[in-house]
């Protein structure tokens, strides 16, 4: 008769497929159940696509049923919270982002997870791309500059709220060219180009993905993105590399954590799933659709980007004058 560890590998293997028994490892996802990939923010393109592409990805090669469940709030650590407090049985992975990991713990006091030592990081993803996005009547980044020297602090620059990428990223603009612009945040991005549009405010450093239909509408003018390398769809926007804006480089993240504790075995699964899953040219496209680019490069790309990316916003916050709640 067959035991009760070995009955618990086969319902396993025929969660994950066969690959896991033939390498004799006897762990996967949720033994049978659903996965939960737990996600930070209401439902919105880019993680949606993200969790796609990475999902199609689990499913040809380990089969088995993923769930979207989302539970947004408190600057993505309510999900953080959830999935740290989770058994590390593969069960439940968060579909993360920068401000889960390089960003929340200088916002927040408690905010309720060790962002290193209650995760076990698999990859990042996919990486959004930003456009430095203004009133039309702005031709350039030099002449917005020139003007907001003209006049300090009468020119405005909008956000999706305090301590929110695209708050730092006028915080680093302003402290790059020694201005002072109002910033003027809001709740949520709409109503922050609503404002722009409007002509109640110049600019906002904003994902393509948002500010494209208005971008293309005539409604706001890209000047330029702070991008690595210019973006293939717009080849005439500078990047602010290429402006004299010395490493003014912001590509805001997805990435795939799991809770602490999950087997090594199953982590090094996902991140070789996840790795194989963001490099078809089928995912590129699904991706590019939304703004997106891959960056599933693996878990010590994503440490050594947290790493860096948590450096930076550290200090930014402290420019800002943002403090923990």
């Amino acid at each position: 008769m067959m035991n009760t560890a070995w009955q618990r590998r086969g319902v396993l293997a025929a969660a994950l497929g066969a690959p896991l028994v033939a390498r004799g490892q006897g762990q996967g996802f949720a033994e049978g159940r659903p996965v939960s990939i737990v996600l930070p923010y209401s439902p919105s393109a880019g993680q949606e696509v993200t969790s796609r592409v990475l999902t199609d990805g689990f499913t040809e090669r380990f089969g088995g049923t993923y769930v979207n469940e989302h539970r947004p709030g408190a600057g993505t650590t309510v999900a953080a919270r959830h999935v740290a407090r989770a058994r590390p049985d593969g069960a439940t992975l968060l579909l993360a982002t920068n401000v889960t990991f390089t960003m929340a713990q200088f916002a927040y006091k408690n905010p309720g997870f060790d962002p290193d030592a209650d995760f076990a990081h698999v990859s990042l993803l996919s990486e959004a791309l930003y456009f430095v996005a203004a009133n039309p009547k702005w031709a350039s980044v030099a002449a917005l500059v020139a003007e907001a020297k003209r006049r300090p602090g009468e020119l405005v620059y909008t956000s999706w709220g305090v301590g929110s990428v695209a708050h730092l990223l006028g915080v680093d603009f302003c402290r790059r060219n020694g201005i002072e612009m109002l910033h003027l945040p809001f709740n949520g991005t709409p109503p922050a180009l609503i404002e722009i549009i409007a002509g109640r405010a110049d600019v906002i450093f904003t994902t393509m993905a948002a500010s494209l239909p208005h971008v293309q509408g005539g409604r706001l003018r890209a000047l330029a993105t702070p991008s690595p390398n210019r973006i293939p769809s717009f080849p005439e926007l500078p990047t602010m590399v290429e402006l004299g804006y010395q490493d003014f480089v912001m590509l805001p993240w997805y990435s795939l954590s799991a809770p602490a504790g999950t087997p090594p075995a199953l982590l090094a699964q996902l991140e070789e799933t996840a790795k194989r899953a963001f490099a078809t040219p089928a995912a590129a496209a699904k991706l590019a659709e939304n703004g997106l680019i891959p960056a599933a490069r693996g878990r010590a790309d994503m440490l050594a980007r947290i790493v860096a990316d948590r450096r930076r916003n550290r200090e930014l916050m402290r420019v800002a004058g943002i403090q923990p709640e």
